[in-house]
């Protein structure tokens, strides 16, 4: 979890505690009214959980401020930006997912990613998707809709074509190789990285393994124009808007495209890896 995001955690607690103890309630006090347990309260109060919009409303119900629930929930919205738990965002699905990035990328005209574990979402056949979307649902034990998110995400595919787009697009050697998928549909992925590489709106460079680095390949990233950033984790995807940490991150996207390599170097690469692949 991010120190921004803990800090505006424990700011918005703070917030909820004066509200309480302006109306001259306990916690175990407003616990009751409310239907929680007491450890709910502590937790929200301390920045150890993060409230709901709901929780938020009923909190500023109960404490007699309702007029206060809308500045909680912008507190909240200001934080969610910047911390999106999969928890969450996966209670109804990949495709509503799927479905607010493609609003981002609609926004947006220059774009920037690195991946250093698995062929990007804009680059990804059906199948190969089909497989990604599959391991996560069983990770997170999200709702399977799968062919939901493969359709969104084939669907955003389109903008590749689209004139006054262009997708920088950073991977590393070992995304030719990870077999989160049968060999076949890896193979079949290859092939399309290959006629990737000759896209007018795309720029595809792969760091070899034997590239010297400057930075360690770490999580992967997109960046949207310089407006926005949107960072995985196992846990949530960070999603940040501020000057500095798009400066950051485009220093970190440069430093890593100086070690890879484009154009027919990438295609030898992709070649190689489809090569060794064992189709038995």
């Amino acid at each position: 979890m991010s120190t921004d995001f803990q800090q505006a955690r424990v700011a918005l607690g703070a917030r909820l505690r004066e509200l309480r103890t302006e109306r001259g309630l306990t916690g175990r006090e407003l616990a009751n009214r409310l239907g929680w347990t007491q450890s709910k309260v502590s937790k929200l109060e301390t920045g150890r959980q993060t409230a709901t919009a709901d929780d938020l409303q009923a909190w500023a119900q109960v404490t007699g401020q309702p007029e206060a629930a809308e500045e909680l929930k912008s507190r909240l919205r200001s934080l969610e930006l910047r911390s999106r738990s999969w928890r969450r965002q996966l209670a109804a699905g990949h495709k509503p997912v799927q479905d607010a990035l493609t609003a981002e990328y609609e926004r947006s005209a220059v774009f920037h990613a690195w991946e250093g574990s698995m062929v990007v979402g804009m680059l990804q056949t059906p199948e190969y998707a089909r497989h990604v979307f599959s391991r996560y649902v069983d990770l997170h034990q999200s709702v399977r809709d799968v062919e939901q998110a493969v359709r969104a995400r084939v669907k955003r595919q389109e903008m590749l074509h689209t004139p006054g787009r262009t997708f920088h697009i950073l991977m590393w050697e070992a995304v030719l190789r990870t077999l989160i998928c049968p060999p076949a549909v890896l193979a079949a992925q290859l092939d399309r990285l290959n006629s990737s590489v000759g896209l007018d709106t795309v720029s595809l460079g792969i760091i070899p393994f034997d590239a010297t680095l400057k930075l360690p390949p770490a999580n992967g990233f997109w960046i949207y124009d310089d407006r926005l950033v949107i960072a995985e984790d196992w846990h949530a995807e960070l999603w940040l808007d501020d000057s500095q940490s798009i400066r950051l991150y485009l220093k970190v996207w440069q430093s890593l495209s100086d070690s890879a390599v484009y154009g027919n170097d990438a295609r030898r690469l992709i070649s190689r890896a489809r090569r060794s692949l064992s189709m038995e």
